[in-house]
Formats: structure tokens, sequence, C-alpha cells
């Protein structure tokens, strides 16, 4: 191959940089960028060539040299001429079998080994040829006349031009031809001039161009090989890459001959069918496809691939379907017409794909999006769809139809106690029920325990038994393995367009309605009713007020004091909330209290109060106040700190200061909760269990936790001289209390007939109106002074002092400031 056929789109610039860079590589100096193991099979391929020539080469230069014995034997020293004509003979037939050997070594592998003694050997043999023919010149040359002159140069010219005949490697040619050349340089030193001198010039001219274009030579046939290897690489990589995406992937290659008729890839299409190869044979592509199209969807693009076809046009990522052994499966064909160099269409070329799985898995992830991966419902994407639709539906028609928001009661209790596991199982259970019981309606899951019904098309007598339906079916046990469940549900229920005909007004009357069904006592059904939403109404009204009666300073603490049974002093005060709402008098916090625990807002209420409490109680002379806390701020990890900071800040004794806590701070209490009890009793803050007796009482929280004193609950003492029972408990309370060296506060107190029983008793603390309802902080002084006036001894001669007359109960109940 000549230079411009190797590179038949390089520059003369180009091609001679590669030339001289190859050049470099082929001669052993140092290479540019190729890999190195197509540098080594390039080297082996240099090698190759070398060792096919050099056969040729040394049968050729052996013939000479015999003939050259034959010739010059009468005319010159035999001894000589028999030696060059053996030395010569030897070494081609070592080159001969140097090649045979290495053909042999390279058959299997190549190894750079192999690769630098076969460069090392050719090189060899190439120098110890040309040594041997170098002597031929300069001893034949000199003594000869100008007839067998003639013969000498024209046997070392073509030794010279053996060069070009010895391979691509650089260093081969330069080994045989250079010796030669001095030789003969020095042959013509012996003969007459100017004869020698004029072909001494010329052969140095001739000698120089033999040598520049070897070297082009050699370089251009290393970048040959070397294109030559990479080639074959990149043939081998995209064979096995087509053979892998053909065999071990969806994907295959697909053609057709001019008539439309499969070629090579008909086995593939069989496969993929469920048919046998055979069967195929000589089938066209679209008559195929029409065969074996699905029903329904598919049947278009099918058409559309037929259509593009015969329009000899090409096509992309037409899905079709069809029927096989498997089942449906669909197809994303690609194809384009192939045209030979005359322009004559010689068939389609492309590439099929199996994309059953993909659709299947978007189909699910569009079901998804919709549908409750757990139950399998609609979720509430499609359930806010759904009530916008119904809401459409009844401004164009007098259709009506009705909003179920169910909540499983109990269901957090099984979770909990069973496990999510079992959990899940019972809200598939719950769904398969729902769907029994509603399945003409639409049934949707909201999330956790939530669940909708959209009923349509019903009257309100028709939507009441079908909520009755539901709520008795749902209160059945359910099987789980072994275990029996119960649980139950509470439903609240909208009607459209009696209570809304907007989507997001029907759904929160729903809401509504389910929380007076909860409030009822839960297992039970609720229609909206107006006075629920005007209660939401106020509650958020009162949160907006109190926020801003709390910024504003507009709330007080009252201060309720706290006397001692027997000695009459009083020994503290319980600080009260109290609010005079502008323009509506004062608000029970009885209404503030529960608002602000719904909201959160207790805790900045709570910690208003503690800071302003310990402020009051600096000017008491040593008496203690009492502030309850809110059951979410105890349970908050930083209170003891916030406490603390209180005090210092302050300056009141820490055993000055009494945290009442209710016993719901106790219930599925926390590390924390206990962690803040203790360290703040650590540093001599008091602590009291307020409302002992009621709720969720248990002895085990009075052992567990360090309280100092317990309050027993207004409720034991109101008709304490009519029921003895209550006597009793108040009676084991303070039994129990004493044990545990705590102390006793009885609140309600209101009379002194129950202040005499509690005093046999043997309580310890007195609260109530019988001494004062909760005062301002102003009024404190002159409050202990008229109580403990009344509580002393009568002076000789005068007067029995009394108590002060009990006040009339205001209008606003008596609730802790939290």
């Amino acid at each position: 191959m000549s230079a411009p056929d190797t590179f038949p789109q390089a520059t003369d610039t180009r091609r001679d940089r590669r030339a001289r860079d190859a050049f470099s590589v082929a001669s052993g100096g140092a290479y540019g960028p190729e890999d190195v193991r197509l540098r080594r099979e390039t080297r082996a391929a240099m090698l190759g060539e070398t060792l096919q020539l050099a056969k040729y080469s040394a049968i050729t230069q052996a013939a000479v040299a015999l003939a050259l014995a034959y010739m010059f034997w009468d005319i010159a020293p035999h001894g000589y001429m028999a030696g060059l004509a053996t030395a010569v003979t030897l070494l081609c037939a070592a080159t001969l079998s140097a090649a045979r050997r290495y053909r042999g070594t390279f058959r299997e592998a190549v190894t750079e080994l192999a690769v630098r003694r076969g460069f090392r050997v050719s090189k060899l043999l190439a120098l110890a040829l040309g040594l041997s023919w170098a002597s031929m010149p300069a001893v034949l040359l000199p003594g000869m006349d100008n007839a067998y002159r003639v013969i000498v140069v024209a046997v070392c010219a073509g030794l010279v031009s053996d060069a070009y005949v010895v391979g691509p490697i650089f260093g081969v040619a330069v080994l045989l031809a250079a010796p030669v050349v001095v030789g003969l340089f020095v042959g013509l030193l012996g003969c007459e001039a100017p004869v020698g001198e004029y072909i001494a010039v010329l052969l140095a001219v001739y000698a120089t161009f033999v040598f520049f274009s070897a070297r082009r030579m050699c370089g251009l046939s290393y970048q040959r090989l070397l294109d030559r290897a990479v080639v074959q690489e990149q043939s081998e990589t995209i064979g096995l890459l087509l053979k892998d995406f053909e065999e071990g992937t969806s994907d295959w290659l697909w053609e057709t001959d001019a008539a439309g008729r499969l070629r090579n890839s008909r086995r593939r299409f069989a496969a993929l069918l469920g048919r046998d190869a055979e069967d195929l044979r000589d089938l066209k592509v679209l008559p195929l496809l029409r065969e074996f199209a699905a029903e329904g969807a598919g049947r278009g693009e099918i058409e559309a691939v037929v259509a593009a076809v015969e329009a000899r046009l090409p096509f992309r990522d037409l899905t079709v379907s069809l029927r096989t052994t498997e089942g449906t499966r669909w197809w994303t064909l690609n194809g384009k017409p192939a045209f030979d160099r005359q322009g004559a269409f010689v068939g389609y070329r492309g590439v099929g794909s199996d994309v059953t799985a993909s659709r299947a898995a978007q189909a699910r992830i569009a079901f998804l999006a919709g549908h409750d991966a757990l139950t399998g419902l609609p979720n509430r994407t499609n359930f806010q769809e759904a009530l916008e639709e119904v809401c459409r539906e009844v401004r164009s028609s007098e259709r009506r139809s009705a909003l179920f928001y169910l909540d499983l009661d109990g269901f957090k209790a099984v979770n909990d106690t069973c496990g999510h596991l079992v959990g899940d199982r019972l809200l598939k259970e719950v769904a398969a029920r729902l769907l029994a019981v509603c399945g003409p309606h639409g049934v949707f899951r909201l999330g956790g325990d939530e669940f909708a019904v959209v009923a349509r098309d019903v009257g309100r007598a028709e939507a009441e038994a079908l909520a009755s339906r539901a709520v008795a079916d749902l209160r059945r046990p359910f099987r789980i393995d072994e275990a029996l469940l119960e649980i139950g549900v509470s439903i609240g229920i909208a009607y459209v367009p009696d209570d809304a005909i907007e989507p997001s007004s029907l759904l929160v009357r729903a809401d509504l309605a389910l929380y007076g069904a909860k409030a009822d006592g839960k297992g039970c059904w609720r229609t909206f009713d107006p006075a629920l939403e005007e209660k939401v109404q106020r509650h958020r009204q009162l949160d907006v007020d109190m926020r801003a009666a709390l910024a504003a300073d507009e709330m007080e603490l009252h201060y309720q004091p706290l006397v001692d049974m027997r000695s009459g002093r009083v020994t503290g005060f319980e600080a009260l909330l109290r609010w005079n709402r502008p323009g509506q008098g004062w608000v029970s916090p009885g209404e503030v209290i529960p608002v602000a625990e719904a909201t959160g807002f207790i805790v900045e209420i709570g910690r208003w109060a503690l800071r302003r409490a310990c402020t009051d109680a600096l000017a008491w002379n040593g008496l203690r106040v009492a502030v309850n806390i809110s059951s979410i701020h105890v349970r908050m990890p930083g209170f003891h700190d916030e406490v603390a900071a209180v005090l210092r800040e302050t300056g009141l004794r820490p055993e000055l200061l009494e945290i009442e806590i209710t016993e719901s701070v106790l219930l599925d209490h926390g590390p924390e909760v206990l962690e803040n009890l203790t360290r703040m009793r650590a540093t001599g803050v008091r602590i009291a269990l307020d409302d002992f007796g009621t709720g969720y009482s248990s002895l085990s929280y009075l052992t567990e936790f360090p309280f100092d004193k317990v309050k027993v609950d207004r409720s034991f003492v109101r008709d304490l001289q009519a029921r003895p029972e209550k006597i009793a408990v108040v009676e084991a309370i303070a039994r129990m209390a004493r044990a545990l060296s705590m102390n006793v506060t009885v609140e309600g107190v209101e009379t002194r007939q129950q202040l005499d029983v509690l005093r046999k008793k043997r309580c310890d603390i007195a609260q109530g109106f019988l001494y004062s309802p909760a005062r301002p902080a102003a009024e404190v002084a002159a409050l202990i002074e008229r109580i403990e006036e009344a509580a002393r001894p009568p002076r000789a001669g005068g007067a029995v002092p009394s108590l002060p007359a009990p006040v009339a109960r205001p209008g606003l109940s008596l609730v802790r400031a939290s």
C-alpha cells in the first residue's frame, strides 16, 4: 500500500509527523500515547513482515554469493571466495530458520519478551550479513579490471537496495546496507582516479537517498500496521458489543432484504414471539406484525410502521403490542432504509427493544401516583379530584352527595403494642371491609388511619344508614394471625350542597363533624353542625386575642392563699391566671387554657406566669408561691434550666417556689420529665402533684417521682359530711402521704365544717373560698393580715375573732395558670 493510500485524508505535514513518530517507535525510541498492547502487536507485525520478506532476501543473497564464487573463482583468492559463499549461505540458512521459528512463536500469543528477542536476532543477522558482504567490494574492487568491477558495483547496489526489501524495521535495513556502503567506499579508494572518486560521489548520493527513503517507508509501514491493529481491536470490540447487545439485553438488531423478508434476525424474532425460527422463514416483517398484533392498543403504531416502510422512510420509537406465548409484549421499533452504492434499495436496518417491563413499571408508577401502596385504595390525590368533581356536579344539577371523613379508634394502641406489620395488615382488612360496605361509592385512604368515602347521589337517610353500617362493621373484631383485634371508627359527615359546595369547605366541615363524633365518645357518626364551626371560629379568635393580650401585658396573676389548718397562718399562695378581655369582661381560664394547650401557646403563658409569680413573691416575706405548669412545658428537655434562669433573674430563693404538675404529665412520660423534676428538686424547688385522686391516679407515681406534696381535688371536699366514703378517701390519701413524707393540701375548702373534718384527718394545708378567692398581688398583704388576725387566740375579755366571711364566687372559674 502506498503512502497516499495509507493516509488518504491527511495533509503532507501531518503525514510526515506521523511517519517520524512511527519511525521513532519502530527504532525503539520514545513512543507516543499508544496503548502498550497495541504497540506490542504492531512491533510483532513489523517483525512478522520483516521475517516474511527475509526468506526471499536470504534465498536471493545465497544464490548471489554462490554465483560470485563461481564467476570470480579463477581471478580471486579461492579461500576468500569459498569463505564468503559459506558465510553468506550459513547466515541465510539461519535467517530462514529464525523466520520459521518466530512464525510458530507468534501463532499462539504475542509477548513483549518474544518481540524484543525477535528484533535483536533480526538486527544481529542483518549486521552479520552486512559485514560479510562489506568485505567483498573491499577485497575485489582494487585488483579487478573494469568489467569485473561493474559486476561488484552492481551486486553492492543491489545489496544497498535490499534496505527497501527487509521490511519496516529501520534498524535491520541500516545494519544490512550501511556496512556494504562502507565496504564499497573502501574498495573505490583502491581504484584509479578519477573513476573511483566519481563512483564514490554517486554512491554517497544514492546511499543517502536510500537511507532517508527507507526511514520514511519504515515509519509509514509502522503507522499502517498500527492502524490495522487499532481497526482490528475496534472490530473485535464492536463484534463483542453487538453480540452482547443481541444476546444479553432486551434489544436486538433487525434487518430485511429489499422484499421485506427478515434476514439474520429471524431467530431473535422467533424467540420473542415464542415460535420456531423455521416458521418465520421467508416471512415478511409487515405481515408478521399484523398477524401478531394485539387487540386494541398498539394497532395504530403497527400501521404507522407499515406506512413508513412502504414509503421507505425512517421511523423512530414506534411502540407496537404483540401477542406472544408469554402474553402481550410491547416492542419499540426504530428503522431506516438502506441503499447500496448505486442508490438501489436493499432493505431496512433497525433496532428493536422489548419495553414490556418498562411499560409495566410505568403503569405501576402511574397507579401508585393515585393510589395507596398499602391498601390499593385511591389516595389523597384521587380524593381531591373526586371531591372537586362532586362539587362541580352539584352546581349544575339537583344531585345530592355526602362526604364521610373516617378516623379509626384505637388503631394507635394496636400499632404500638403489636407492631407496624400487624398495623399494616389491619389497615388492609379495614380497607376491605370499607369496600364491602361502601363499594358503590368512592373509598379513599388519606394517610395513617384516616379514610374518606365520597357517597354520590344519596340523601341524608341513606347516607346515615351507610355510616351506621360502616361503624357496626368496623366494630367487629379483626383476626390477624392468632390475635383478635378490636378497634372502632368515628365518622364525620358533610353534605353537598347543604353544608358546602367548595371542596375545601366541605372537607373542613366533615372534619368538624368528625371532631364532634370524637367528642361524643367515639365509635359513632355525626353530621356537621354549624355550632361546631362557630366554636372553632371562636377558639381561633381567642387564640389571636390572647397572644396579643400577653404581648400587651393585659393578663394578670391573682393569688389564692394556702393556709395551715392547725395554726391558721398563711404558708403561701397559688398563682391563678386572670384575663379581663377588653369589651367582653373576664374570660374563663377554662376556655383559655384548652385553646392555649391545643396551639402550644401554653408554654409562653407558663414562662410569663413563672417569671411574674417569682417577682411578686419577693414582697411576701418568705411565703411560698405555687405555679401550675402545663404538661407540654414540663416535658420539654430544658425546662429545669428555664426555672433556674428565672430564679437567678428574680432573686427568689428556690425553696420558696413550688411547681405544680398534673397527672397527665406522667402518662407516657419520657426520661426528660423525671430529669426535669429531679434536677429542680435538687436545687430546692418543691414539686407538687395536683388534682390527686382523679383521672389516671396511680400509687406508682408517688414512689417513682420526687414529690413534696399532693393536692386533693375539690371533688372530694364537696358534700364531705354527707358522703362518708369521701372522708375515707381523703383520710387514706393523708395517711399515705405522711408515710411517704409528703404534705397534703386540700382544695375547695368552703365551710368551717369541712375544715374541721379535714383537720381531724390530719391534712396539712387548706385552700378555698373559706379563706378567700384569688386576689390581685396588691391585695396579698392585707389578705395575709386579715386571715392571720382571724386565726389569733382572743384577748382576755375581748371578742372571739372569726375568719373573714366567704366572698361570693365571681362569674369565672378558678383555673390554674397552665
